[in-house]
Protein backbone atom coordinates (compact mmCIF):
# COMPACT_ATOMS: atom_id res chain seq x y z
CA UNK A 1 0.00 0.00 0.00
CA UNK A 2 2.96 2.19 0.63
CA UNK A 3 4.19 1.83 -2.11
CA UNK A 4 1.25 2.26 -4.42
CA UNK A 5 0.99 5.36 -2.64
CA UNK A 6 4.45 6.55 -3.29
CA UNK A 7 4.11 5.87 -7.04
CA UNK A 8 0.81 7.91 -7.20
CA UNK A 9 2.40 10.79 -5.19
CA UNK A 10 5.26 10.76 -7.88
CA UNK A 11 3.10 10.83 -10.71
CA UNK A 12 1.21 13.54 -9.42
CA UNK A 13 4.29 15.47 -8.67
CA UNK A 14 5.59 15.25 -12.54
CA UNK A 15 2.20 16.05 -13.82
CA UNK A 16 2.81 19.18 -11.71
CA UNK A 17 5.96 19.95 -13.13
CA UNK A 18 5.02 19.40 -16.37
CA UNK A 19 1.89 21.66 -16.49
CA UNK A 20 4.35 24.51 -14.54
CA UNK A 21 6.80 24.09 -17.50
CA UNK A 22 4.39 24.57 -20.09
CA UNK A 23 2.80 27.24 -18.15
CA UNK A 24 6.28 29.07 -18.28
CA UNK A 25 6.94 27.91 -21.46
CA UNK A 26 3.39 29.86 -22.39
CA UNK A 27 4.77 33.00 -20.62
CA UNK A 28 8.07 33.40 -21.75
CA UNK A 29 7.04 32.97 -25.96
CA UNK A 30 4.13 35.98 -24.64
CA UNK A 31 6.41 37.86 -23.65
CA UNK A 32 9.25 37.41 -26.07
CA UNK A 33 6.48 38.29 -28.67
CA UNK A 34 5.35 41.43 -27.34
CA UNK A 35 8.91 42.38 -26.83
CA UNK A 36 9.78 41.67 -30.61
CA UNK A 37 6.08 43.85 -31.51
CA UNK A 38 7.48 46.70 -29.72
CA UNK A 39 10.80 46.75 -30.24
CA UNK A 40 10.49 47.62 -33.97
CA UNK A 41 8.25 47.34 -36.78
CA UNK A 42 7.67 43.88 -36.97
CA UNK A 43 9.14 41.59 -39.15
CA UNK A 44 7.59 39.62 -42.04
CA UNK A 45 8.64 36.40 -40.56
CA UNK A 46 6.73 37.83 -36.94
CA UNK A 47 3.92 38.39 -39.16
CA UNK A 48 4.07 35.30 -40.75
CA UNK A 49 4.36 33.65 -37.05
CA UNK A 50 1.51 35.47 -35.93
CA UNK A 51 -0.95 34.31 -38.84
CA UNK A 52 -0.68 30.62 -37.75
CA UNK A 53 -0.06 30.97 -33.99
CA UNK A 54 -2.38 29.17 -31.92
CA UNK A 55 -3.32 30.20 -28.27
CA UNK A 56 -0.23 29.57 -25.93
CA UNK A 57 -2.80 29.41 -23.21
CA UNK A 58 -5.20 26.44 -22.63
CA UNK A 59 -7.81 25.36 -19.89
CA UNK A 60 -9.80 28.38 -17.57
CA UNK A 61 -7.18 30.70 -19.01
CA UNK A 62 -8.42 30.58 -22.32
CA UNK A 63 -11.14 32.83 -22.18
CA UNK A 64 -10.23 36.64 -22.33
CA UNK A 65 -6.82 36.00 -23.91
CA UNK A 66 -7.30 33.20 -25.57
CA UNK A 67 -9.46 36.02 -27.46
CA UNK A 68 -7.14 38.40 -27.58
CA UNK A 69 -4.36 35.97 -29.09
CA UNK A 70 -7.09 35.21 -32.17
CA UNK A 71 -7.95 38.41 -32.34
CA UNK A 72 -4.25 39.56 -33.05
CA UNK A 73 -4.16 36.12 -35.33
CA UNK A 74 -7.06 37.66 -37.43
CA UNK A 75 -5.08 41.26 -37.56
CA UNK A 76 -1.88 40.05 -38.69
CA UNK A 77 -3.96 37.90 -41.51
CA UNK A 78 -4.66 41.16 -42.91
CA UNK A 79 -1.52 43.66 -42.54
CA UNK A 80 -0.46 45.76 -44.98
CA UNK A 81 3.06 45.86 -44.91
CA UNK A 82 3.01 49.50 -45.71
CA UNK A 83 0.33 50.64 -43.65
CA UNK A 84 2.29 48.71 -40.57
CA UNK A 85 5.39 50.49 -41.39
CA UNK A 86 3.27 53.95 -40.86
CA UNK A 87 1.59 52.71 -37.89
CA UNK A 88 4.66 52.01 -35.81
CA UNK A 89 6.28 55.30 -36.72
CA UNK A 90 3.34 57.13 -35.67
CA UNK A 91 2.55 55.19 -32.20
CA UNK A 92 6.47 55.36 -31.28
CA UNK A 93 8.67 57.27 -33.44
CA UNK A 94 6.41 60.38 -34.45
CA UNK A 95 7.74 63.71 -35.28
CA UNK A 96 9.55 64.64 -31.95
CA UNK A 97 7.47 62.04 -29.94
CA UNK A 98 5.16 59.33 -31.26
CA UNK A 99 1.85 58.86 -29.79
CA UNK A 100 2.59 56.45 -27.17
CA UNK A 101 5.76 56.64 -24.84
CA UNK A 102 7.26 53.08 -24.15
CA UNK A 103 10.04 54.15 -21.20
CA UNK A 104 8.87 53.17 -17.76
CA UNK A 105 10.26 56.42 -16.01
CA UNK A 106 8.02 58.25 -18.38
CA UNK A 107 4.79 56.44 -17.24
CA UNK A 108 5.91 56.46 -13.49
CA UNK A 109 7.11 60.02 -12.95
CA UNK A 110 6.32 62.13 -15.98
CA UNK A 111 10.00 62.19 -16.84
CA UNK A 112 12.41 60.35 -19.31
CA UNK A 113 15.77 58.64 -17.17
CA UNK A 114 14.76 59.16 -13.95
CA UNK A 115 15.09 57.48 -10.74
CA UNK A 116 13.07 54.02 -11.96
CA UNK A 117 15.98 53.95 -14.59
CA UNK A 118 18.65 54.32 -11.67
CA UNK A 119 16.80 51.14 -9.90
CA UNK A 120 15.79 49.02 -13.03
CA UNK A 121 19.60 49.22 -14.00
CA UNK A 122 20.58 48.23 -10.11
CA UNK A 123 18.34 45.53 -9.96
CA UNK A 124 19.41 43.66 -13.25
CA UNK A 125 23.13 44.10 -12.55
CA UNK A 126 21.98 42.47 -9.24
CA UNK A 127 20.45 39.30 -11.63
CA UNK A 128 23.35 39.27 -13.66
CA UNK A 129 23.09 41.50 -16.33
CA UNK A 130 25.05 43.32 -17.55
CA UNK A 131 25.20 46.60 -20.20
CA UNK A 132 25.27 46.56 -23.51
CA UNK A 133 27.22 49.38 -25.32
CA UNK A 134 25.60 48.28 -28.49
CA UNK A 135 22.08 49.09 -27.15
CA UNK A 136 20.42 51.92 -28.39
CA UNK A 137 17.17 52.32 -26.02
CA UNK A 138 17.51 52.36 -22.69
CA UNK A 139 17.03 49.37 -20.28
CA UNK A 140 13.53 50.70 -19.57
CA UNK A 141 11.84 50.79 -22.43
CA UNK A 142 8.91 48.21 -22.18
CA UNK A 143 10.46 45.74 -24.87
CA UNK A 144 13.32 45.38 -22.95
CA UNK A 145 11.85 44.35 -19.88
CA UNK A 146 9.62 42.17 -21.44
CA UNK A 147 12.48 40.13 -23.55
CA UNK A 148 14.13 40.46 -19.74
CA UNK A 149 11.18 38.50 -17.88
CA UNK A 150 11.34 36.09 -20.69
CA UNK A 151 15.14 35.73 -19.88
CA UNK A 152 14.42 35.39 -16.18
CA UNK A 153 11.57 32.42 -16.64
CA UNK A 154 14.26 30.32 -18.94
CA UNK A 155 16.93 30.73 -16.70
CA UNK A 156 17.54 27.45 -14.19
CA UNK A 157 19.09 30.07 -11.33
CA UNK A 158 16.15 32.37 -11.24
CA UNK A 159 14.09 31.56 -8.72
CA UNK A 160 10.03 32.15 -8.83
CA UNK A 161 10.32 35.03 -5.91
CA UNK A 162 12.87 36.93 -8.05
CA UNK A 163 10.70 37.02 -11.18
CA UNK A 164 7.82 38.64 -9.28
CA UNK A 165 9.85 40.68 -7.33
CA UNK A 166 11.63 42.17 -10.70
CA UNK A 167 7.74 42.03 -12.21
CA UNK A 168 6.04 44.10 -9.60
CA UNK A 169 9.13 46.72 -9.43
CA UNK A 170 9.71 47.10 -12.68
CA UNK A 171 6.52 46.04 -15.14
CA UNK A 172 3.86 46.13 -13.18
CA UNK A 173 2.70 50.00 -11.90
CA UNK A 174 2.85 50.74 -15.36
CA UNK A 175 2.52 48.43 -18.27
CA UNK A 176 -1.15 47.98 -17.91
CA UNK A 177 -1.57 51.29 -18.06
CA UNK A 178 0.63 51.65 -21.37
CA UNK A 179 -1.07 49.05 -22.92
CA UNK A 180 -4.59 50.58 -22.51
CA UNK A 181 -2.98 53.66 -23.80
CA UNK A 182 -1.69 52.02 -26.81
CA UNK A 183 -5.75 50.75 -27.52
CA UNK A 184 -6.84 53.99 -27.35
CA UNK A 185 -3.88 56.10 -29.84
CA UNK A 186 -5.47 57.40 -32.58
CA UNK A 187 -3.17 55.51 -35.08
CA UNK A 188 -3.44 51.87 -33.61
CA UNK A 189 -5.20 50.03 -35.70
CA UNK A 190 -2.81 46.91 -35.68
CA UNK A 191 -1.09 47.16 -32.60
CA UNK A 192 -4.85 47.64 -30.43
CA UNK A 193 -4.97 44.15 -30.73
CA UNK A 194 -1.19 44.27 -29.28
CA UNK A 195 -2.37 46.67 -26.46
CA UNK A 196 -5.46 44.09 -25.65
CA UNK A 197 -3.22 41.23 -25.56
CA UNK A 198 -0.44 42.93 -23.37
CA UNK A 199 -3.04 44.50 -21.08
CA UNK A 200 -4.59 40.99 -20.26
CA UNK A 201 -1.53 39.36 -20.06
CA UNK A 202 -0.28 41.33 -17.33
CA UNK A 203 -3.44 41.20 -15.61
CA UNK A 204 -3.38 37.09 -15.88
CA UNK A 205 0.90 37.57 -15.10
CA UNK A 206 0.23 39.30 -11.66
CA UNK A 207 -2.13 36.63 -10.70
CA UNK A 208 0.01 33.82 -11.94
CA UNK A 209 2.89 35.07 -9.97
CA UNK A 210 0.99 35.63 -6.50
CA UNK A 211 0.20 32.39 -6.64
CA UNK A 212 3.11 31.09 -7.07
CA UNK A 213 4.38 33.17 -3.63
CA UNK A 214 1.83 31.19 -1.82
Amino acid sequence: MEQTVSSADGNDSQQLASLIDQEDQARSGTYMILASLLSDIPSQDLIDYLCHIESPETGQEAGEIGDAWQTLKQEALRLDAEILDDEYHALFIGVGRGEVVQYGSWHLTGFLMDTPLSELRDDLRSLGFESNPDQKEPEDHISAICETMSILINSDDIESYQQRRFFIRHLHPWAEKFFRELQSAKSANFYRAVGVLGERFIKLENLYLNIQEH
